[in-house]
């Protein structure tokens, strides 16, 4: 009875480890095969109220800023599991910039998030990084508004990182 009692145990345990390997190996594997899709729409033009004077008489009229590209870049391949295509853009319109990522694939991982980064090549240091948020999909079209008194000029890179394992996903110089 004793026997039965403890191959009962040990087989639970081993049952218990087999769920947990399974577990941390999905968690660690499945990122390789899934994809998130985002498409959202192009940074469009911001009106802006200008106040215009004929004759005393004091008149608004809405100016239009159209987008302009400022610099533009593509994904880079770092190696078979860590990867990106696609084209990153900063944009202007009137005031607002945005980091647009434009038809990219990416390899997923967990914990992926987006830097502008003043060095090139892959290389950010988080303490002169531009952090702008979590990858918000592997795959499609996406925007990251820069916070206002954000100075674009500094930043040479956008850099995709795997917070949690600290491995560089792709990135794009940008010109």
């Amino acid at each position: 009875m004793r026997a039965l009692v403890s191959t009962g145990v040990g087989g639970s345990v081993v049952l218990a480890a087999a769920l947990g390997i399974a577990a941390v190996a999905w968690y660690l594997g499945s990122p390789l095969f899934i994809r998130t899709t985002t498409d959202e729409a192009f940074p469009t033009a911001a009106a802006t109220a200008i106040v215009v004077s004929t004759g005393g008489a004091a008149a608004t009229q809405a100016a239009v800023a159209s987008p302009l590209t400022i610099a533009t870049g593509s994904l880079g391949y770092v190696d078979a599991l860590h990867n990106g295509t696609g084209t990153v853009l900063l944009v202007r319109t009137g005031a607002a910039v945005t980091l647009r990522f434009e038809n990219v694939a990416m390899t997923n991982a967990p914990d992926i998030h987006v830097y502008l980064s003043r060095e090139t090549g892959g290389k950010w240091a988080e303490a002169t990084s531009l952090y702008l948020g979590a990858l918000k999909a592997t795959n499609g079209s996406f925007n990251y508004t820069l916070p206002p008194d954000a100075d674009v000029s500094l930043y040479k890179s956008a850099v995709i990182w795997c917070r949690q394992f600290s491995v560089l996903i792709t990135w794009a110089d940008l010109h």
